[in-house]
Formats: C-alpha cells, sequence, structure tokens
C-alpha cells in the first residue's frame, strides 16, 4: 500500500486561512509586513516573503488593505498596512465562516 502524503493536504489548509490570518494580525493596529511573518512564524503558520507580498497586493487591490509609509530609524521608511472599511467587513466575514467550519468539524468530531 502507498504511503499517503498529508503535505499537500496541509498546505492547502494553511494556504485557506492565510488571509484570515494576516487581516486578524492587522486588525488592532499598522503593520510592517516582516512583522506580519514574524507573527505567522510564532503561531507556527510558516510563509516566506515570496508568498507574502503578492498576497498583500492583492488584498490592497481589492480594496481591503491600504498603507502608508512611515519614517524608519534603521533605514529607508517602511510601509504599514492597515484595514479598510471593506477590509473589516470582509474579516466578519471571514470570522463568520470560520466558526461555521469549526462547528463543522467539532460536530463530525463527535458524532464519529
Amino acid at each position: 500500500m502507498e504511503k499517503i502524503n498529508t503535505d499537500n493536504a496541509k498546505s492547502q489548509m494553511r494556504k485557506g486561512i492565510l488571509e484570515y490570518c494576516i487581516l486578524l494580525i492587522i486588525k488592532d493596529k499598522p503593520a510592517y509586513t516582516p512583522d506580519i511573518i514574524k507573527v505567522l512564524k510564532e503561531a507556527k503558520l510558516i510563509v516566506v516573503e515570496g508568498t507574502l507580498y503578492p498576497l498583500m497586493m492583492r488584498l490592497k487591490n481589492m480594496e481591503l488593505l491600504t498603507y502608508q509609509w512611515i519614517e524608519s530609524t534603521q533605514g529607508p521608511p517602511r510601509k504599514y498596512y492597515e484595514l479598510t472599511a471593506a477590509g473589516y467587513n470582509f474579516l466578519n466575514e471571514l470570522e463568520a465562516a470560520w466558526v461555521e467550519i469549526n462547528e463543522t468539524i467539532n460536530h463530525l468530531k463527535t458524532e464519529n
């Protein structure tokens, strides 16, 4: 029997929640991309810059995020992202979806 590799399934699950996790990180205060990566790593959701930067640009193009340049004491100005009103609405919708998915999974785990 062939050994089943769960890496692809786990990768797809992580991709599915990445936007939600990013929006959770920046919902209360603007964040610099390397800081977002650090928080994700601390939460055991490993993401590289090459994955995060295009996603941040896509969220900005969807008008869920905006950014501002803030002067840095350690080099050039830094781009800090924050949620727009549409971003907060989208986050609320993702939160409701997460609650629903979590309830479904917990139900299935206890029923079987």
